[in-house]
């Protein structure tokens, strides 16, 4: 495989891009980037600081004094708020509501996207997200973009979350949720979910993730 290239995987929330962009880390041995992970950090900033993740103002004051980074141990990904290990405190339903928010705000997002890049620039990636192919990483080699039907993805996201121990939620909770996800982020003003001209799309409903995964890996080897 010829250095450096870069892999990006969008779509709507609970389309499996982030299970599938860890198994293709893991087979070709390139750094998976949880773009995701970002968002939701700062989502936990605001919260914490009693900020609406809706305040576009407060937001942007607040994010040019955050500090996320991220760092890699056998190949996984932890990521620190303010030198703080916040990975497993950014997965619970109100900072998934919350980083839908607050990535509308473009001072976040330029934020994001400057380590984002500056991550890609220095390292083989796969990047998983709603924009990045068509604004994170443009010049990617591999462009994929994940569908599924909004059942399909309410349940996914439905039983991980009950795997996890989330006890207080439903899945029509959870399908009402990923409407307001694919609302939000499909009319966002600045970088919103949108299929990249270039990028090949990828019905994901009636496949198994592993049945993904093994055709997005297909296609990369047939063309490096």
């Amino acid at each position: 495989m010829q250095t450096n290239i870069s892999i990006a995987i969008d779509g709507p929330a609970g389309a499996g891009k982030s299970t599938i962009a860890k198994m293709i880390s893991k087979e070709m041995g390139i750094v998976y980037l949880d773009t995701g992970a970002m968002y939701r950090t700062v989502a936990l900033k605001a919260i914490r600081d009693q900020i609406s993740t809706n305040d576009r103002d407060s937001l942007s004051k607040m994010v040019d004094n955050i500090d996320i980074a991220v760092n890699y141990v056998d190949g996984e990904q932890f990521i620190y708020l303010n030198g703080e290990d916040v990975t497993s405190k950014i997965r619970t339903p109100e900072i998934s509501i919350g980083a839908s928010n607050v990535a509308v705000v473009p001072e976040v997002r330029i934020k994001m996207v400057e380590v984002q890049r500056q991550i890609a620039l220095k390292t083989s990636v796969v990047m998983d997200g709603r924009d990045i192919g068509t604004y994170v990483l443009p010049d990617a080699k591999f462009k994929f973009f994940l569908t599924a039907s909004v059942e399909e993805r309410a349940l996914r996201r439905y039983n991980e979350q009950v795997a996890k121990g989330y006890k207080d939620i439903s899945l029509e909770s959870v399908k009402s949720d990923i409407e307001y996800r694919d609302k939000n982020d499909s009319s966002r003003e600045f970088a919103p979910l949108s299929k990249a001209q270039d990028a090949i799309e990828i019905d994901t409903t009636s496949m198994t993730i592993d049945e993904v995964a093994q055709k997005i890996i297909g296609i990369i080897k047939d063309r490096t």
